[in-house]
């Protein structure tokens, strides 16, 4: 007998009230699970380090007009560098955000907002697709979890999660050296260490082997940007399917 399917898609958390086009890879795993049967895996890739992924834009209800919003995080080392689950929020921003809300979206996303308990911006996404609705039934596999990162295969393209100046940063590993980004050409060589699996992530060019070693899934719903740079020879076993087309790909859904 054929194992059943497993049917996977991957995302950065991409704003507090998540982005439209990451609505649609929910709806297309729906669908196709609807037809195939099987489970539905969501690979949060919350190791991602930009705190431009969680942009979250929403629409004036008066006016039309957009605004963008983001978190603010505790230091700008950690805003720059640290990975995505371990950029921790002021103590205020919730409740600065909370006031602007209601003049964006509806009193009930506005009490759903205030009720989600979480200390960085990972876990906030997170438990926000919950509140929302998005994960019932689904499985969520982190690359942040280190259980994931220990059961993964050996890559050659890699981050690694490392402390510096009392934070942890993510530096790439280039020929052997771990380095940070600051833009442009430059950038800054850390001193070497000794590090484990457990501090290892992947880059976009390696992060579907690395994820496909761990989740085996045999459909992958991939967006429009995924599309272009995802290599299917490295999972030949996988299915890819395009995710759905949504209209305002990269503002926020929010109907709930």
């Amino acid at each position: 007998m054929s194992p059943a399917p497993v049917i996977c898609f991957g995302q950065q958390p991409c704003g507090f009230f998540p982005r439209r086009f990451l609505q649609a890879k929910f709806v297309t795993a729906r669908r196709l699970q609807a037809e195939i049967g099987g489970e539905i895996v969501f690979f949060l890739h919350d190791s991602d380090h930009d705190a431009r992924e969680t942009q979250t834009i929403l629409r004036h209800r008066q006016t039309g007009e957009p605004q963008v919003f983001n978190f603010s995080f505790v230091s700008k080392l950690q805003r720059k560098f640290s990975p995505l689950f371990l950029k921790r929020l002021p103590a205020d921003w919730q409740a600065n955000t909370a006031r602007q809300l209601p003049n964006f979206v509806e009193p009930r996303h506005v009490a759903l907002f205030k009720q989600i308990a979480a200390a960085n911006a990972a876990d906030f996404c997170l438990e926000m697709y919950r509140a929302l609705g998005l994960l019932d039934g689904i499985r969520v596999v982190r690359s942040g979890d280190p259980a994931v990162r220990r059961a993964a295969c050996a890559i050659t393209d890699f981050f690694v999660d490392v402390p510096h100046e009392g934070e942890i940063v993510r530096a790439r590993s280039i020929n052997g050296a771990l380095k940070l980004h600051e833009g442009g050409d430059r950038y800054l060589d850390l001193p070497p260490v000794a590090f484990t699996k457990e501090q290892v992530s992947p880059t976009r060019d390696s992060r579907l082997r690395w994820m496909q070693s761990v989740l085996h899934c045999t459909h992958y719903v991939c967006g429009a940007g995924e599309q272009a740079y995802l290599n299917p020879a490295d999972a030949p076993e996988i299915t890819f399917v395009p995710r759905d087309p949504i209209d305002r790909s990269d503002e926020a859904y929010t109907d709930a």
